[in-house]
């Protein structure tokens, strides 16, 4: 029974007061329509008059005992019960016992009922009545008993999220994904992506095949698998909607599923297939999507998962409705949200499907047949296609609709935390080409001398690379301005051809003045002196901010990593064992989970703007961002090797990230490119 209900009966019944003089005047009619009066108020409603976002079903779990539902005997109905079992007057002619207060404890309404307090949660031997709450859960900034590393914990099934795509092909849902995977993955929520066309591909024998069921794993496990993940992973230069999604393949199939469905050679993936009036078709991507579905919900279930992303096109009411039935059938406390892409833009929707043809279902076969056959099978879609809208509200479904990839956000009833931070996540897109530098500041006097923390100045090293610095950023930016003019041109001045390596790209063709540059600081001295001939120059735009300041070492500031080891072997020896996790001691000590806390407006802040901007940050600041522009795993942000003199530029492009490496040459007064550079793992005890 819910709380709030026996909150509100115990006041009922305290405020009936019952004389022992004037009891026996009570008739056996007056107590129990009393007694009828506070029942009526308990009383639960029907679960079929319960909406939860849509009207369903009782479940079969509970006919089957295997959902118990609360016991019926609470402290309120024992003493209703004990009501309706006495006589109005007892033989004597004194009141019923329940009225007749305790002798130890002498009441100013010796009439009134005696409750005992209700306990919600009496420990693990009595079952909980209420669900336990579902407020957010950050790691390395939350802790509780069930969750002492700030994740969602395994019971809290109400905090977790199902994301279901929607939206025709070629609208941008998998760039969509890919970008909401990254984000909650470098927040450390445990995020993967179940992408339907990979298993439709696999089933039909078209496509890669998966790589082995292994059983499910725990977090855990999953992260010991992974350890060693950076090295050989990335390339340059990068394009991240190719990235193993955090080092792991999005999605796993079950070999006994594929079994099930039709031979490959009744699977022919041409726009035909996609129609809707094919009927066996239309069975067998219901049946792919369904085990997709399954897949997605013993992740998030059994191994640990807090957001799994459904990729698929959902476009009509009939699907979304089968899969929401599914999931809710599965676990009904498991959150919900619909995420539709639209593309209006006619440039960027052609730009899109050109894409297309690169793809897995087109690769090595002819670009004219191909982009013929994708727009059959993208017609084959909007015959059936219906966007979220009326049903979803009618039935309380909580949605986001984009348009154009950000240019317009629509939101419907989000409720949560998770949900709440991929909305705001989401409406800070922009393709707007642009450049992302990052680099640390120069040589500083501590670093010269070993020390971790402070606030030093720049050796005359330091200076110099900031010298530097200016004048290679600043040829970079009059070489890009004028490359992307041309390009833009030139992509105006030619028709697009079926097959084209290098899409068109909207958004530069009206873009074709100079971008503002603008330059990002902490507001510690070493990374203020690295930006000073930015700040002298007026077509740079410099900005000191607090939150890209260097993990602050606590106790341990200004001391050197040899002196810890020393000094604190067991606090030394904690951080190597997990520096991810790791809190130096002493006031204001933080761990690399509190910088990507503190970053995290700062990426979205990134993702907004459409200039150019260059972040002269610290060692912890670079790793924490390059982690999430490269979709590094968790095991290599404390570790990934950003030495002082390295340089990063990042170019965001509609199929990810294009980027490059430079090293600075103290020697030659420059930088250096180094092609193929891959990010790899720092060594020795003072990375």
């Amino acid at each position: 029974m819910p709380s709030a209900v026996l909150q509100n009966d115990e006041r009922e019944v305290d405020a009936v007061h019952i004389s022992p003089t004037k009891t026996a005047q009570h008739s056996e009619v007056a107590r129990l329509a009393m007694c009828n009066r506070v029942t009526s108020m308990a009383a639960t409603p029907p679960l079929e008059n319960i909406t939860n976002n849509v009207t369903l079903p009782r479940s079969a779990h509970y006919s089957e005992g295997l959902l118990a539902p609360p016991p019926s005997t609470t402290a309120l109905g024992r003493a209703l019960q004990n009501l309706n079992m006495h006589s109005p007057v007892s033989q004597n002619g004194s009141s019923p016992s329940v009225n007749t207060p305790d002798a130890s404890n002498p009441s100013t309404a010796p009439g009134s009922p005696r409750l005992r307090p209700v306990r919600q949660n009496s420990g693990t031997a009595t079952p909980r009545i209420r669900p336990p709450a579902t407020t957010l859960n950050i790691p390395g900034m939350t802790r509780s008993r069930v969750s002492p590393d700030g994740k969602i914990a395994q019971r809290d099934v109400g905090a977790k999220l199902v994301v279901v795509m929607v939206g025709l092909p070629a609208r941008g849902k998998s760039y969509i994904t890919k970008k909401i995977q990254r984000y909650l993955s470098w927040q450390q929520h445990e995020c993967r992506i179940f992408n339907v066309g990979s298993r439709r591909r696999t089933a039909a024998g078209t496509g890669p095949q998966s790589p082995p069921q292994s059983p499910p794993r725990s977090p855990k496990a999953t992260r010991t698998l992974r350890t060693g993940s950076l090295a050989g992973m990335i390339d340059a230069p990068t394009q991240a909607a190719h990235i193993l999604l955090n080092g792991v393949y999005p999605m796993e199939d079950d070999p006994n599923e594929l079994a099930k469905l039709p031979s490959a050679d009744t699977m022919e993936q041409s726009a035909q297939f996609f129609d809707p009036k094919n009927e066996k078709a239309s069975q067998i991507r219901e049946q792919v999507a369904l085990s997709t579905l399954d897949e997605l919900l013993d992740f998030l279930l059994n191994q640990g998962g807090s957001v799994g992303i459904l990729d698929a096109t959902n476009s009509t009411i009939e699907r979304r409705q089968i899969l929401f039935k599914a999931i809710k059938e599965r676990e009904p406390k498991l959150g919900i949200l619909f995420i539709e892409s639209v593309c209006e833009d006619e440039k960027l929707l052609e730009a899109n499907m050109h894409l297309k043809l690169k793809g897995p279902d087109y690769k090595d076969k002819d670009p004219e047949s191909s982009l013929a056959d994708f727009r059959k099978r993208v017609a084959a879609y909007e015959s059936a296609y219906v966007p979220l809208g009326k049903y979803e509200e009618d039935n309380n479904m909580q949605y986001i609709k984009m348009i154009d990839v950000g240019r317009k956000v629509i939101h419907y009833r989000l409720q949560g935390f998770l949900t709440g931070g991929i909305a705001s996540y989401l409406s800070t897109f922009n393709l707007s080409p642009r450049q992302i530098w990052i680099t640390r500041h120069g040589q500083s006097q501590d670093n010269l001398a070993g020390k971790i923390g402070g606030d030093s100045d720049l050796t005359e090293a330091g200076h110099n690379y900031a010298t530097v610095l200016y004048n290679f950023v600043s040829n970079k930016r009059a070489e890009w301005e004028i490359d992307q003019k041309q390009r833009a041109l030139t992509e105006a001045a030619l028709p697009m051809q079926a097959g084209d390596q290098t899409p068109p790209y909207p958004d530069i063709l009206g873009e074709l003045e100079e971008k503002n540059f603008c330059v990002w600081t902490s507001m510690l001295q070493r990374s203020i002196q690295t930006a000073e001939c930015f700040q002298d120059d007026d077509n740079y735009d410099v900005k000191n901010w607090e939150m890209l300041k260097e993990l602050d070492a606590g106790a341990f500031e200004g001391m050197t990593y040899e002196d810890i080891e020393k000094k604190f072997p067991e606090q030394y020896a904690k951080r190597r064992a997990d520096k991810l996790s790791y809190i130096y001691p002493g006031v204001g000590g933080e761990g690399y989970l509190q910088v990507i806390s503190r970053l995290r407006d700062m990426v979205r802040e990134i993702e907004r703007i459409k200039d150019h901007v260059l972040i002269i940050g610290h060692r912890s600041v670079c790793r924490v961002l390059m982690a999430y522009f490269m979709d590094l795993t968790r095991d290599d942000i404390a570790d990934l090797d950003v030495p002082i003199g390295m340089l990063f530029a990042i170019e965001p492009k509609p199929y990810g990230i294009e980027f490059h490496a430079y090293k600075y040459n103290q020697d030659e007064y420059t930088f250096d490119e180094l092609p193929g550079y891959k990010p790899q793992k720092a060594v020795g005890h003072t990375n």
